[in-house]
């Protein structure tokens, strides 16, 4: 009866069923945070982190934050001004190589970031659905940039760790983290650290070992991008104390 009375979705994954039922109209917000929980739980052929993961000029910028701090917003932001989207999710580190590994796909926003976004990036932006009523609030999908996919296999190496923060009205500032700092941030965001171990440790301390590290707290979105750019383009430039 569920096929025409309030019908449900079940996620399925070797017989196992890890998520309550959905209503039937979330179908795409089910399917991203199932492919979320497989490769957090399954992948385990990387170091997986919640953080967004972008690349300019070869190196990567690994934003690591839990929800609600603005990292998918100012991930889709920088996606619209020039950066190559490697995710906007899970960042995966190849513990061979200490790169990290592409995994473009529909980039998630939720509730009041799509009308932030819709108000960036004007006509270049395309959602494929808005879909409400979700744990989420409101959930939205617009696709990966063509070139992104098409770069898929290509791996980039450390660059930059930025850890962002979303604050009503505040000004954008731009601060320092030293590293041993910003490496328990890390872990603090990694989904698999307890299982991997000596590797683990060894690939997060490449990370910031190869990479400059700062926090950035933002309300204006565009000042945030510009200065993320600046920054990006002049890492060795000294940040203020603020």
């Amino acid at each position: 009866l569920r096929r025409w009375f309030r019908p449900q979705l079940y996620f399925r994954i070797d017989g196992s069923n890890p998520f309550t039922p959905l209503p039937g109209h979330q179908g795409l917000p089910m399917l991203e945070w199932g492919m979320n929980w497989c490769v957090t739980g399954l992948c385990h052929q990387f170091l997986v982190l919640h953080a967004a993961v972008l690349e300019r000029d070869g190196r990567a910028l690994v934003m690591p934050a839990p929800s609600g701090s603005g990292k998918s917003t100012l991930c889709a932001a920088l996606v619209f001004s020039g950066w190559r989207l490697l995710s906007d999710e899970l960042a995966l580190i190849d513990l061979h190589t200490n790169c990290l590994v592409p995994m473009p796909r529909p980039v998630s926003l939720k509730n009041a970031s799509i009308e932030v976004m819709q108000g960036f990036a004007t006509e270049r932006l395309s959602f494929g659905s808005i879909v409400a009523d979700t744990t989420k609030g409101r959930v939205a999908h617009f696709p990966p940039p063509p070139d992104a996919v098409r770069r898929d296999s290509e791996q980039a190496a450390p660059g930059a760790i930025l850890l962002p923060r979303y604050i009503a009205g505040a000004s954008t500032t731009l601060t320092p983290l030293a590293r041993g700092w910003t490496m328990m941030r890390l872990i603090e965001n990694a989904f698999n650290y307890n299982v991997q171990g000596q590797a683990g440790f060894e690939a997060l301390g490449e990370l910031v070992a190869g990479s400059v590290c700062a926090e950035i707290s933002y309300s204006d979105l565009s000042d945030a991008v510009e200065r993320i750019g600046h920054w990006a383009a002049n890492p060795n430039q000294r940040l203020p104390q603020e």
